[in-house]
């Protein structure tokens, strides 16, 4: 299959980008935390909403308190929180737990069970776990395939592994085009200030709209 095709999927969840990655990045220089500083805790009337949410069982609200007590250090709290949001079907709770795998935070560190959640919330739309399953994907194929969907759903950090897959010669210059005309119609349909500043605080190397421009052409 073409990388044109797995951008025409129907099932293919066309999401802004779920959590921002601040929090720094770990020995190797790539991997970079899934979870925001702190959680949306003004969505749907603050934390005392967020309370009456989570009593009835919300699992949005579930995960968003699980934010909360991993940025608190409570990461026994976090990690209760996130599993029962998974098993009430958050998928980006996944996400939480990918994270405190990785990083050996209230759990010991476990790849196996990390790379489970991260395909969990990738396959539930999160393009920052889609992004890292293909930096761990050693098949460069189905890395590039990653990457692919992860910048239709508007993940910077994917267009630029695809920019340079493509300078290695793992990605024709066709399906870079349609990899970047998805990544900037995501982008489009989901400005917002977190994308700027996360968008602003990449470092591609080189400008990303002349480059667009030159493959596009």
């Amino acid at each position: 299959m073409y990388l044109g095709d797995v951008l025409q999927q129907p099932n293919l969840q066309w999401l802004p980008l779920c959590q921002s990655d601040t929090r720094g990045k770990d020995e190797a220089g790539k991997y970079m935390s899934i979870l925001p500083r702190t959680a949306p805790s003004n969505i749907e009337g603050g934390i005392e909403q967020r309370k009456k949410r989570i009593q009835v069982n919300d699992p949005v609200a579930i995960r968003e308190e699980g934010f909360e007590q991993y940025n608190k250090g409570d990461y026994n709290s976090a990690f209760e929180l996130f599993s029962k949001a998974v098993k009430l079907g958050d998928a980006d709770a996944h996400a939480g737990l990918a994270d405190m795998y990785h990083n050996g935070k209230g759990v010991e560190k476990d790849k196996e069970k990390e790379l489970y959640h991260l395909e969990e919330a990738a396959i539930g739309g999160n393009p920052t776990c889609r992004y890292h399953l293909g930096y761990y994907e050693r098949n460069k194929e189905r890395a590039v395939k990653h990457w692919a969907i992860a910048a239709a759903q508007g993940d910077d950090r994917s267009t630029k592994m695809l920019m340079d897959a493509f300078k290695d010669g793992d990605i024709s210059k066709m399906d870079l085009a349609a990899a970047l005309r998805a990544h900037q119609a995501a982008v489009d349909a989901t400005k917002s200030p977190q994308r700027e500043a996360a968008k602003r605080s990449l470092d591609h190397g080189q400008d990303l709209d002349s480059l667009k421009n030159k493959v596009c052409a």
